[in-house]
């Protein structure tokens, strides 16, 4: 079939010989036909707009549908847990749990760890952590479970990724037993959601949440001040971010307090700092009792030539990353718990722990944790000094305690190693840990961060 518009002649395949121009190009724009793109009128802006537009749409429907896959993967590993954790024992009459566990109890704890195993694997094929892979699961069980009509426009791509997750997480926050209240917030966003921004959708959002739950808000805020914490992160350039979940009357005398006191000291002789530098060093003094006063253990790497002066390579915050070396001298002055490890300059592999401070680990876990930084399962970002020390071949199957059978694994996965599938060994040839998954997926650790 052969159409003309805009001066132009497209040959068109019989298979869309039925469809309205305006359906073609829809069709077009949307990845079918790639042999017409070309073909298309010379219309380049409105061309260019529509295309932006249906690669948007994708993209959403594209996230709602892996959504909807990592919830099956975690689902199907939660129901046939044997794949991800072995045989379940139970089912032998002369089992008996050395741990004294009831049966229900092990059952439980297998679907559990298959599902944590599950999503171990997920992470390690898409490059995503394994809260993300879980959270997005329950993103989609949320969803689909308590709100069908927000759910089928984040399927049709209609509506953003933002806009789904503060659906589903006030959803979520609804009574588990009070199915018409998620009825009622499912009408009241629905459509909000997929015509306003993510800010503009979450103020509406959250204000329709608050019409349709009738608990009290005091009780509401009861419960949710139990959640209460502090969360801190590395920022650029040797700085770092201090983010605390409080009652909201904390929060704000917090913030009246830091405003009048760093007003106050703006009009002192001499001071040059801003409002918000002065907000921000008063929080700090308050905290920590100044800067010289810390009460932690610091732990500070030096390349050798940097000490001696012939160098300038950045020193390196545990947990961090690099420092200005100023500062790091600063700290190892003024602190009698900083341990100091030398690297060497070729191959800034450690060559010496210092063993000075005060509270002093057993140096070989000293010397894994600054080796390895991190627990050493692939994508956890767990400090190595927050770890436990693992065996990779456990002592009671000849493996030995040196630094050749050790490593840092954090609780989570240090279980994981244990209780699933997952099996972890070493490279002979450079001594990095390999793990391979229950389904055959082989990943070396993640090298040390820093």
């Amino acid at each position: 079939m052969k159409i003309s518009t805009s001066g132009a002649e497209l040959d068109l395949p019989d298979a869309v010989v039925e469809l309205s121009f305006a359906e073609l190009a829809e069709r077009v724009f949307a990845g079918e036909f790639p042999e017409l793109l070309d073909e298309l009128p010379d219309d380049e802006p409105q061309r260019t707009d529509r295309h932006v537009e249906n690669l948007a749409r994708r993209s959403r429907a594209l996230a709602a549908e892996q959504d909807q896959l990592f919830r099956t993967v975690l689902d199907e590993a939660a129901d046939s847990p044997d794949a991800w954790v072995g045989p379940d024992p139970t089912g032998d009459p002369d089992w008996s749990d050395p741990r004294g566990r009831t049966i229900g109890a092990v059952r439980r704890e297998r679907r559990e760890f298959a599902v944590r195993s599950a999503a171990a694997d997920l992470a390690t094929r898409v490059r995503l952590s394994e809260t993300t892979i879980r959270s997005r699961a329950h993103r989609a069980a949320v969803l689909s479970t308590r709100l069908p009509l927000t759910w089928r426009g984040y399927l049709a791509g209609d509506i953003s990724e933002q806009n789904a997750t503060t659906a589903a997480s006030l959803a979520d926050s609804l009574p588990a037993d009070e199915p018409h209240t998620w009825t009622a917030f499912d009408a009241a966003v629905s459509a909000a959601a997929t015509t306003l921004t993510p800010a503009r959708f979450k103020t509406r959002a959250r204000a329709a949440r608050e019409r349709v739950y009738a608990e009290s808000l005091e009780t509401r805020h009861t419960r949710a001040a139990a959640d209460r914490d502090v969360w801190v992160a590395p920022e650029l350039d040797g700085m770092g971010s201090v983010t605390a979940l409080l009652p909201a009357v904390q929060v704000k005398a917090i913030e009246r307090a830091l405003d009048t006191r760093a007003r106050e000291l703006q009009h002192a002789p001499g001071e040059t700092r801003s409002l918000a530098e002065l907000r921000a060093d008063i929080f700090a003094d308050l905290l920590t009792g100044g800067e010289d006063n810390i009460n932690a253990t610091v732990f500070i790497t030096i390349p050798a030539l940097t000490l001696l002066g012939h160098d300038d390579q950045p020193a390196t915050l545990d947990g961090y990353g690099p420092i200005d070396l100023d500062t790091a001298r600063r700290l190892a002055a003024g602190s009698k718990d900083w341990v100091r490890v030398l690297t060497d300059p070729i191959t800034s592999s450690t060559i010496d722990v210092d063993r000075r401070s005060r509270r002093i680990p057993k140096r070989l876990r000293r010397w894994l944790a600054v080796r390895r930084g991190t627990c050493i399962f692939p994508g956890c970002g767990r400090s190595a000094h927050d770890c436990d020390i693992d065996h990779r071949q456990r002592v009671e199957h000849g493996g030995a305690t040196d630094r050749h059978n050790l490593d840092p694994l954090c609780e989570s996965h240090h279980r994981i190693k244990d209780e699933t599938l997952w099996r972890l060994a070493r490279d002979p040839a450079t001594d990095d840990p390999v793990w391979t998954s229950p389904t055959g997926i082989t990943t070396r650790a993640d090298p040390p961060p820093f």
